[in-house]
């Protein structure tokens, strides 16, 4: 049993050394009260038809027993072969006004360089067996880390909120009887169904969830393939602000990725090669990505010479519709293959909605004491009607909400690294699991938090967005935050740990 819901201090693997150190893994300190009785007895009941139920402890190494190296793949290009992603290559023409050519260089730029974030901080799951927000107190403190840890919960919240935007507006697009809000809320449904199974149902469904997204895009291909030749209009002269702004949305949508890689590898075994665990999460994220942000780029830019995309496209405001558009011609299947591509984007939902429970009990001690299942739930609440407000302006929600998880989500990397290859020598043995829930022996956190002021104040005049542009970005230089940001944190932070460890000792 977990957290939320019991006091065990150990488990069956508890007397094992991990990572040279030999510990019980401790819990949060707490005495449930008597309201604290439903809970378990539903976690209990729950706990008996395979809901996991599992708290925020570490898993320990005896428990890390799966080999099965490969999920690693499945799991992110499932969760990047969808139709989000599909829609953040669309933003490049539809939103930036960029050309076909300068579009896809863009994109093969930043997916290379910026995949390989997220793709590192997965081998921290299996050799730690730490949820990213608890793996984030090694550096950023106990207390400290409450600002990740709710970042988090917002940032998960506001991809969840894109996520069934786009499914929704993607269902609704094949019928007249469906609207956003009714595909929104189905979406939104499914989505909570398999994130509340949790772990293992999650990574079974993410083998597979794969197959309907690859199948659309091949068939998009073949039906609109003639359009995305020369047919394209060529786009104007691509400016430095269009440029690096677009960069910096791609950017944001796969850094953030990096707030919950490790979630989805604490059972796999610590003796997994770290090589084998990038190469798998690497190859997961590039091919994902490149292909669905190509994707969207070339048929948003073919988009304005095909009467009947333009049409669905809905003046760049609805990504399922000019799916739905493509797909037509195939009369009956290319609407049934829109209606599976819409049904499975809880591929990226579905990971999206668990690390939003990890983190949200990891904020505090006293959330932690709420199993895991019932934060589903309240995401789920939370998520619907805001969903369906966003909709109403698709673009301008989509790429304020990108860049602002990506801003910060930036930052929280370079701190991370920085922490791990400078200050904890990429030695899994300087992690003492024991410590994760003891205020006293992590670091301070003042360090990360000083470099994270640092680089938000210098992030602020150099973002641009809708409802606000800074000074730096307005002279020309485009939307660089996230860039400054991780520069920024990368160079301060080693400066600040310095004197935290001088002056307190960890």
């Amino acid at each position: 049993m977990g957290l939320s819901v019991e006091d065990e201090k150990t488990s069956s693997a508890a007397d094992e050394p991990a990572n040279g150190h030999d510990y019980q893994v401790g819990t949060e300190e707490r005495t449930p009260p008597q309201t604290q009785r439903w809970f378990k007895t539903t976690t209990d009941f729950l706990a008996r038809w395979g809901i996991e139920t599992n708290g925020i402890d570490p898993v320990l190494p005896g428990d890390r027993k799966d080999t099965r190296l490969y999920q690693m793949f499945f799991v992110w290009f499932s969760a990047n072969v969808n139709i989000l992603s599909f829609g953040t290559g669309t933003a490049g023409p539809a939103f930036f006004g960029l050309g076909l050519r300068d579009s896809l260089l863009i994109l093969l730029v930043v997916d290379l360089i910026c995949c390989a974030i997220p793709a590192y901080f997965a081998v921290f799951g299996p050799k730690l067996g730490m949820r990213s927000m608890v793996l984030a107190r090694y550096s950023w403190g106990y207390y400290g880390s409450i600002i990740p840890s709710a970042f988090t919960v917002f940032s998960m919240q506001g991809f969840l909120i894109l996520n069934c935007i786009i499914g929704g507006q993607t269902l609704a697009s094949v019928s007249d009887r469906l609207n956003d809000t009714l595909g929104i809320v189905i979406i939104g449904v499914i989505s909570l169904v398999v994130t509340f199974f949790g772990y293992k149902v999650i990574h079974w469904y993410e083998t597979v969830a794969w197959i309907p997204a690859v199948i659309a895009f091949i068939v998009m291909l073949g039906i609109g393939g003639k359009h995305l030749g020369s047919n394209i209009p060529p786009g104007p002269p691509a400016s430095a602000d269009a440029i690096l702004s677009y960069a910096t949305t791609v950017g944001s949508s796969v850094i953030s990725w990096c707030m919950m890689t490790p979630d989805y590898g604490v059972y796999h075994t610590s003796k997994a090669s770290s090589t084998r665990v990038f190469l798998y999460s690497y190859a997961g994220f590039l091919t994902a990505s490149l292909v669905a942000h190509m994707l969207g780029a070339a048929f948003a830019a073919a988009a304005p010479a095909v009467p009947s995309w333009e049409a669905g496209f809905d003046n760049g405001n609805s990504v399922g519709g000019l799916v739905e558009a493509v797909l037509s011609p195939a009369g009956g299947f290319g609407k049934f293959l829109t209606v599976l591509i819409a049904l499975f984007i809880p591929s990226a939902c579905a990971p999206t909605m668990y690390t939003f429970a990890s983190s949200f009990m990891t904020i505090h001690a006293w959330f932690a004491r709420v199993p895991r299942y019932v934060y589903t739930v309240v995401s789920e609440a939370i998520l619907i009607p805001v969903a369906i407000v966003g909709a109403v302006h698709f673009y301008d929600t989509f790429v304020d909400i990108l860049n602002v998880i990506g801003y910060w989500s930036t930052i929280f990397a370079a701190i991370i690294i920085v922490e791990h290859l400078v200050f904890r020598k990429n030695d899994w043995a300087r992690y003492d699991l024991s410590q994760w829930c003891k205020p006293r022996e992590l670091p301070l956190g003042l360090a990360a938090i000083m470099a994270f002021l640092c680089a938000c104040g210098i992030i602020v005049p150099c973002m641009a967005q809708v409802w606000y542009t800074g000074p730096i970005a307005n002279a020309g230089t485009g939307d660089i935050g996230i860039i400054v940001g991780f520069v920024l944190a990368a160079v301060v932070y080693p400066a600040f740990r310095v004197v935290e460890q001088w002056s307190c000792g960890r």
